[in-house]
């Protein structure tokens, strides 16, 4: 198939030069490159809250979702001047990473020119990378765990939440479970913040034994419970952000909802064709996210009461 003619986009101050954009990236539903740039155009203002001043790691589809799924880290050479980049260092490799840190839409946009599909930033900002300021409560379903649990288990956490004084901002994954995220003020470092999303994912656990496992090893939790990710707090662990489309067949989106829609809501209707007319009524649902960073000191207090270590079922 011929390449189609390359296309600027105007995005506020910037043009972004969109090559092959006729390119299919979604066959089942015949969707674009220039279909995925004019999603993110529609979506901008969350996307870029949801982004803003975070390393962010890129999920590329050269060839589209027929093709090679590609995680990248680092921003190539020959990214324009006015792209931003964020320095974060990996001690383990002795190494280091120039990534993506996104301040407008334009970098958006550039990135979707890259091939991008997914973005997956980090819970920390560029002021301190190793200083979180997201606190990402990771509701995942194993194999066979129906939604219903998922979203019974989401009524507990909100309970919990309510009880800590703790507003949280639930999301749709994308994929079969639900996020919910949280602004902390950005004073302890990854291993305390995960430390907190343990001792609150044990209380959930505790509250639904019969919902909900904190089993850390895959092969020893029973298929049919909900395992809450407390490691998405480690660092350099990254998912998918509000507003990122995912890479799968039928365009699914990550997308914000409010508490109250959680009893009737169904994921797969939040997709890349669905969630512009949603946010064009709606708005961002967490556009209210920033307003306030909670504290995880009672988190620690319940962390050291059960013994919660650090390290306790590092992967």
């Amino acid at each position: 198939m011929a390449a189609s003619p390359a296309t600027e986009v105007e995005v506020g101050d910037y043009a972004v030069r969109v090559s092959n954009p006729g390119r299919i990236y979604f066959p089942d539903l015949g969707l674009t490159k220039l279909d995925l740039v004019n999603y993110y155009l529609s979506v901008g203002d969350g996307i870029v809250r949801a982004l803003r001043e975070r390393p962010c790691m890129l999920h590329r589809f050269p060839d589209g979702l027929a093709g090679e799924k590609v995680h990248q880290k680092r921003v190539p050479h020959g990214a324009p001047p006015w792209l931003e980049t964020v320095r974060v260092k990996f001690p383990r490799y002795n190494r280091h990473a120039d990534e993506l840190c996104v301040t407008k839409l334009a970098d958006v946009i550039w990135a979707v020119q890259m091939s991008t599909v997914e973005f997956h930033p980090w819970n920390s900002r560029r002021a301190d990378t190793e200083k979180p300021d997201e606190w990402r409560i990771d509701l995942d379903p194993m194999p066979d765990c129906p939604f219903d649990r998922v979203k019974r288990v989401a009524g507990v956490a909100h309970e919990v939440l309510d009880e800590l004084g703790i507003t949280g901002y639930p999301k749709t994954s994308g994929g079969h479970g639900l996020h919910i995220y949280v602004r902390i003020r950005p004073e302890w470092p990854f291993g305390e913040v995960r430390r907190a999303a343990l001792a609150f994912a044990r209380e959930v656990e505790r509250r639904a034994p019969d919902d909900v496992t904190t089993t850390w090893w895959r092969k020893d939790r029973d298929p049919e419970k909900l395992f809450v990710d407390y490691n998405q707090n480690a660092r350099d662990h990254t998912i998918a952000s509000a507003y990122s489309v995912r890479g799968v067949p039928t365009a699914t989106v990550s997308t914000p909802i409010e508490w109250s829609e959680i009893p009737d809501v169904d994921p797969r209707d939040f997709t890349i064709k669905t969630v512009p007319a949603r946010f064009a009524e709606l708005g961002d649902l967490h556009k209210t996210i920033d307003d306030e960073a909670f504290s995880l000191a009672t988190l620690l207090e319940w962390a050291d009461r059960d013994g919660l270590d650090v390290a306790e079922d590092e992967a």
